[in-house]
């Protein structure tokens, strides 16, 4: 497999592996607590959801062909909390999941050096792709970290619970070796 190709397959496993770390997370979640926020300046988990979501309907529709920011898109109202459901908040999730899987699947490594615009400025196709998966990265950090405020001793651990650390280390060499 050449190199560029197998980027494209470890990138969606990247993405894929961010958004799970949301799913598990909202799945922790009762309807009452996408709201909850530590104070009036903080997002809350349905914010940074619809921001996430705003984002990659606007990035990745027509990824290779316009602007990574589309004159549809207003992200000032991203940050309204108006989801009024946990039905909702998982509809807008997978909407800007789906959009952004469906752009990578059609991607392939000769478009990696190819130039794309966001905001008028010029990036390759492999910048806005770290791009994206460092921006989303932080927000679910923020979801997850929300739920484990809302959960506090009822959190399911999403990797290592503490104090697990050498336990989980000899099941994954029983396992590879």
């Amino acid at each position: 497999m050449r190199v560029d190709e197998e980027y494209l397959k470890v990138v969606r496993k990247r993405f894929q592996s961010v958004k799970e770390l949301g799913n598990k997370t909202m799945n922790q979640l009762a309807e009452e607590h996408i709201h909850w926020r530590a104070n009036k300046e903080s997002n809350s988990i349905a914010v940074i959801v619809k921001h996430l979501s705003g984002n990659m309907l606007s990035r990745w529709t027509d990824f290779l062909t316009t602007d990574g920011e589309k004159p549809t898109r207003n992200r000032d109202q991203e940050f309204e909390d108006t989801i009024r459901s946990m039905q909702e908040l998982k509809e807008v999730w997978e909407s800007g999941w789906s959009v952004l899987f469906q752009a990578l699947d059609g991607l392939d490594g000769a478009d990696l050096l190819k130039t794309i615009l966001i905001r008028g400025e010029s990036h390759t196709i492999l910048d806005a792709i770290e791009r994206q998966l460092a921006h989303y990265a932080y927000h679910i950090g923020q979801i997850v970290y929300i739920g484990k405020q809302i959960k506090a001793a009822d959190w399911e651990t999403l990797s290592i619970p503490k104090g697990k650390s050498e336990v989980y280390l000899e099941q994954m060499r029983r396992k590879y070796n």
